[in-house]
């Protein structure tokens, strides 16, 4: 078995030895987790008191740009935003928002926006061997996730027209305090899924 670099991720180490096959694989993985995206925003639960709904989102782009990396865990986002934009029924659902263009104008825009950034935060860390670790691992989740909160609480506080949520005490109370104990719940679960998976690649580190 070939020696695991310190420099790669999981799919670079995977595909060491796939040559000319490498490229497809490479795109039909980004795809996929696009699409796992999309699947993951359909398990939405709107709230009475905000309108941003709770989704597993974001831990389904943290866990596929560690495995991807930073440019395909980027790019995976784009066609998933893409794709919404475009008028696909992607995006979570949610009663007073609608799909399409529109959604990345409205009060959720940041944090649908701020995904592939997301993304390619944890796919560099990922690349630099912290989802190697536990704790490096929750790491550069947390890292992602902080990204999403960031733009997502920026996007309410400044820029989401018709929002009355147009204060920065108002955007946490309706985008980042009733949802960050659970994502950062999520994120210790995730954060033990990429070293348990490097175990099974490389059984030298067990």
């Amino acid at each position: 078995m070939l020696a695991v670099s310190r420099t790669a991720t999981m799919m670079d180490h995977a595909l060491a030895d796939a040559a000319g096959s490498a490229l497809p694989i490479r795109l039909g993985a980004t795809l996929f987790v696009a699409l796992l995206t999309a699947a993951s925003s359909q398990v939405s639960v709107p709230l009475p008191f905000t309108p941003v709904p709770f989704t597993l989102q974001p831990m389904v782009v943290l866990l596929g740009a560690a495995v991807l990396g930073p440019e395909l865990g980027l790019l995976s986002q784009v066609l998933y935003l893409t794709a919404g934009a475009a008028g696909l029924p992607v995006f979570a659902f949610a009663p007073d928002l609608p799909q399409g263009a529109a959604r990345l104008l409205g009060p959720t825009g940041g944090y649908l926006m701020s995904y592939p950034l997301a993304a390619f935060a944890t796919g560099w860390l990922a690349r630099r061997g912290f989802d190697r670790r536990y704790f490096t691992s929750v790491l550069a989740m947390a890292t992602g996730l902080a990204i999403v909160f960031a733009g997502g609480i920026a996007w309410l506080t400044l820029f989401a027209p018709g929002s009355d949520t147009r204060s920065l005490q108002a955007a946490l109370a309706a985008g980042f305090y009733p949802f960050v104990v659970a994502d950062l719940f999520k994120v210790c679960v995730a954060g033990a899924v990429m070293p348990a998976a490097w175990r099974l690649l490389d059984p030298a580190r067990r």
